[in-house]
């Protein structure tokens, strides 16, 4: 088994005879000495490229493979080969993890290996649907205008995955920001509060005399509690990678959740059609097509519906009328199927719904970010005006007696 390409950075002369210094990927130190050396570099320090401390900010995501998309779209559209194309990209990449991604790409690719078959030895960045778009345009002759596709599908998922976090990162950043606050206040500010009313000799209300409770009940088993939901989580990740049953539950429960679940169901219409539409578009067969949707799609209860979409259709069902059956894709969606298959126009209808939801899932989130935004702040007025309520209430009615 061939060793994996390592970057490795050098200083010395390079092929003008200016001193100078770059970097080049190759399988072994002595690899890239060699290298160097038929480049014309006379190299006088060759070493291995140390890793970053904390590899998070290095690591390969998905929006990496959509700018690459891109630019080999842009590249091979140029007219530039896909080698030189490669090389140029993986040269100038400011991520190590994808100018070694890349190296070894090329390496394959030089080797006189497909680009399809190099890519599928990179599953986590380059997973079957990918790969099988790249192996229909090399065979067709026409990977520049398959890339084009792949690049707009890579674009358009990387946006509508965007858009679905914004939607959930606001109000959850709110809620641990209150919760810290609301601890620190049961935790530190309470219990001073307490020893001053001991002092009083009378009975407390009975709201102050609650949060009094609950600030003891945090002091006394506050970290047994954040020790017990620390273990709970864990557990429940651990199940819920392990466990289909598990997580075809939580995708059908999340879609019940008000406005949220609207948002997600949108969401798996648009990923859905937008890959269906790129793979048919690109000359991969309806079935195996529909297979891949279903894996795109996001959502359990809307794989399953697409699985028997696709049986029905190798059974010899219209699309349209398999979908309808499914009970939970639009009507809209159904219908402006139909027309595309009765007018043999399947790919471009499907665009052009994927466009609707994609610009729906973006309304959506706007107005949900602006619906929370003032209940939140209502909330939180609530905890945190009730904490300072409950302890003023005694002072108050002390000066009411007096």
């Amino acid at each position: 088994m061939a060793k994996a390409a390592e970057t490795y950075t050098w200083s010395g002369m390079s092929k003008t005879g200016r001193a100078g210094k770059g970097e080049i990927t190759a399988g072994s130190l002595q690899e890239a000495k060699n290298l160097l050396r038929r480049q014309g570099v006379s190299a006088t320090k060759v070493k291995k490229l140390a890793k970053p401390l904390f590899g998070g900010k290095d690591k390969v995501v998905a929006q990496d493979i959509a700018v690459l998309s891109r630019q080999l779209a842009t590249m091979l559209g140029a007219g530039v080969t896909l080698i030189q194309s490669l090389e140029m990209i993986g040269s100038g990449h400011s991520k190590m993890s994808m100018r070694k991604l890349l190296g070894e790409i090329t390496n394959e690719v030089k080797s006189g290996n497909p680009l399809s078959s190099a890519l599928r030895k990179h599953p986590q960045q380059f997973d079957d649907l990918y790969c099988d778009l790249v192996e229909t345009g090399e065979q067709s002759g026409a990977l520049e205008t398959i890339y084009d596709r792949i690049a707009l599908y890579k674009e358009k998922a990387e946006a509508l995955k965007s858009k679905i976090k914004k939607a959930m990162f606001y109000p959850i950043a709110v809620l641990v920001v209150a919760f810290i606050v609301t601890t620190i206040l049961l935790i530190f500010v309470v219990p001073q509060f307490e020893e001053i009313f001991a002092g009083f000799g009378a009975e407390l209300p009975v709201f102050t005399q609650f949060v009094i409770g609950l600030s003891n009940g945090m002091q006394n088993y506050g970290p047994f509690i954040a020790f017990g939901l620390f273990i709970a989580a864990i557990m429940f990740k651990k199940a819920h990678t392990k466990s289909l049953a598990l997580r075809d539950s939580v995708d059908k429960k999340t879609l019940k959740i008000p406005v949220i679940g609207d948002i997600l169901k949108k969401a798996a219409v648009a990923r859905f059609t937008r890959t269906l539409s790129t793979t048919f578009a690109a000359g991969v067969p309806l079935i195996s097509a529909l297979d891949s949707a279903a894996g795109a799609s996001g959502n359990a209860v809307f794989r399953n519906g697409i699985l028997f979409v696709k049986k029905e259709v190798a059974g010899g069902l219209q699309m349209n009328v398999a979908m309808r059956a499914t009970n939970i894709f639009p009507p809209m969606v159904t219908q402006m199927i139909a027309i595309g298959e009765e007018s043999g126009s399947v790919d471009s209808m499907l665009e052009k719904i994927a466009t609707i939801y994609e610009a729906e899932v973006d309304d959506m989130v706007d107005g949900l970010t602006s619906l929370l935004e003032p209940m939140i702040m209502a909330v939180l007025g609530v905890v945190i005006g009730g904490l300072i309520i409950a302890m003023y209430l005694p002072i108050f009615e002390m000066g009411n007696v007096v």
